[in-house]
């Protein structure tokens, strides 16, 4: 039989978790430092484990500790979905909302919509982080994750949308053009001098080109003078005038409108990765999550002709 016990400091213990003392969870519980140890206490009696390693300073989690805590966070989450699906329909988005965002692309491009979105939906609270690979949204506790890349099958957990792709064009500095030449044709590529991303295993990402049937994409290696493995830092070296590089729309949009950079070989643009939205499923009918998935489908993707927006 359930017993109210159970859930008798669970707010209390994943409040110190993800604060890291009980000082501070005292302060964002308005309760005071003795009253956040003695429920932590009671609950590790009950439980007969330690979940905290204390030290004078801070806690930290044991390993039973961070199982648990993945427990709580899913037990508090769907006890808040309860809760506020009765009254999902008229409800104003509002409460914490963890959203996970690749580096580059999202400070540059979702970053700005979400800030927007704030002077719509004032009561909203989001917690965003960046990180480039893969996460499971469940166990890190996050509502929303974009992704660059990705195609493949997502978890049946998992709401997903395709959102449109990249696109991904040549560029130099109008300097390094005056001193080398504008190439005319792919096969120019060979004679100038060219900047790859790199991979941290030491391979280099081939270059893409347009096929010459719609849709079509040819991948093709690149003999490069010089490879970094960081796309803002690609386009520091192709401003400085050290190359051609291939580089997604959105990360040189200010570069082209300035005329620090000029594009080259347009006929051989291409899609570049895929943009992907996900989400906790059995979270999407929360208003806050709600509002924010629509808001960032409809800002980052237009239907055109069957494809998504090129970015």
């Amino acid at each position: 039989m359930f017993s109210s016990e159970r859930l008798k400091g669970l707010d209390v213990f994943v409040c110190v978790a993800e604060s890291g003392s009980f000082k501070a969870a005292a302060e964002r519980m308005s309760l005071t430092s003795s009253a956040i140890s003695k429920s932590v206490a009671r609950l590790e009696n009950r439980l007969g484990v330690r979940l905290f390693e204390r030290t004078t300073r801070r806690v930290s989690l044991t390993d039973a500790g961070r199982a648990f805590l993945h427990t709580c966070t899913g037990v508090l989450a769907d006890l808040e979905e309860a809760e506020l699906s009765l009254h999902a329909e008229n409800a104003e988005p509002r409460g914490r909302v963890r959203i996970d965002l690749p580096g580059a692309f999202g400070r540059s491009q979702v970053l700005p919509i979400v800030l927007r979105c704030l002077q719509d939906f004032p009561q909203l609270v989001p917690h965003i982080s960046f990180s480039d690979g893969f996460i499971d949204p469940v166990r890190e506790g996050v509502d929303i994750v974009i992704r660059l890349g990705g195609a493949g099958i997502w978890p049946a957990m998992w709401g997903h949308r395709y959102l449109g792709s990249e696109w991904h064009i040549f560029c130099a500095s109008p300097a390094y053009l005056a001193r080398h030449g504008t190439p005319l044709i792919d096969l120019d590529l060979e004679h100038h001098q060219c900047i790859a991303y790199g991979w941290p295993d030491g391979n280099v990402s081939p270059w893409n080109f347009a096929g010459h049937h719609r849709g079509e994409t040819l991948r093709k290696q690149v003999s490069p003078t010089l490879v970094v493995g960081d796309g803002e830092g690609l386009v520091i070296a192709v401003s400085a005038g050290c190359g051609i590089a291939q580089l997604p729309s959105w990360l040189v949009q200010r570069q082209l409108d300035e005329g620090t950079l000029v594009e080259v070989l347009p006929q051989w643009a291409t899609d570049g990765m895929a943009i992907n939205l996900a989400w906790q499923k059995n979270r999407e009918t929360l208003p806050k999550v709600a509002a924010l998935l629509d808001v960032l489908a409809a800002s980052l993707a237009q239907t055109a002709g069957g494809r998504g927006q090129r970015l």
